[in-house]
């Protein structure tokens, strides 16, 4: 379908342009250094990020009321911390490791990539992380944002309709002006089905060398690619 009509292109961030799981790997060894403690931090990291769907179906659900992601990940991190017998650590502490999010490296195609895109189109976050912890990791990382968008601006969490449909209308856009782009199938299934353009980044060790999801896409989506510079590249920035 080529590029015509696009304006804006609205991102996935977690794994799609920032390394969560090295970025919350090394948050670890560094809290562990600081606080004597010795642990397997890559396991830290997985188990960390395998309760951020489920803590965000309870907000979908109605069962908890609207909880930004940063308090999600609190409490998940307590969870994470009790299981792995770690206690007595400040709550200033922990709320330091907690903000590990904010601090998250980008992928090394990223910063380029999404300069070269900003040339021509709108960029814009549609992601689950709250406002403050998008604006603390793009101005860490130099991600060139020119909005900061998604869950909790449309106080919806994807894979909610909601969360894409009120992205494109805050930009003033419909929705097949905007292209999801994203690391992850389901993501970029919700947004098609709803008018997005879909844009796949493919992303092979976002979950660690043994990552068994997501390495190709699932269907025939506008574009699919190696990397942010790629994506630049097959839309002629």
């Amino acid at each position: 379908m080529g590029i015509a009509g696009i304006k804006a292109l609205t991102f996935d961030v977690f794994g799609t342009v920032v390394d969560w799981r090295s970025s919350i790997t090394r948050e670890g060894q560094i809290f562990g250094r600081d606080q004597g403690v010795e642990a397997d931090w890559e396991r830290f990291a997985d188990d960390w990020r395998a309760l951020y769907q489920p803590s965000m179906s309870k907000v979908r659900s109605g069962e908890v009321p609207w909880t930004k992601l940063d308090d999600l990940h609190r409490m998940s991190l307590d969870h994470v911390l009790a299981k792995m017998g770690i206690a007595g650590i400040s709550d200033d502490a922990i709320d330091h490791l907690n903000r590990a999010w904010h601090r998250l490296d980008p992928w090394p195609d990223s910063v380029e990539g999404l300069t070269r895109l900003k040339e021509k189109f709108i960029l814009a976050t549609l992601s689950n992380g709250n406002v403050a912890l998008l604006v603390n990791m793009a101005k860490r990382a130099g991600l060139p944002w020119d909005a900061i968008l998604g869950a909790e601006v449309a106080g919806h969490y994807k894979r909610q309709p909601q969360a894409y449909m009120k992205t494109a209308d805050f930009l003033g856009l419909a929705p097949q002006q905007c292209m999801m782009v994203a690391a992850h199938n389901a993501d970029l299934v919700v947004a098609r089905e709803l008018g997005f353009r879909t844009a796949f980044v493919c992303r092979p060790t976002e979950h660690g060398p043994s990552q068994s999801t997501n390495l190709e896409p699932e269907l025939n989506y506008d574009f699919a690619v190696s990397d942010l510079i790629e994506l630049a590249q097959q839309l002629d920035c």
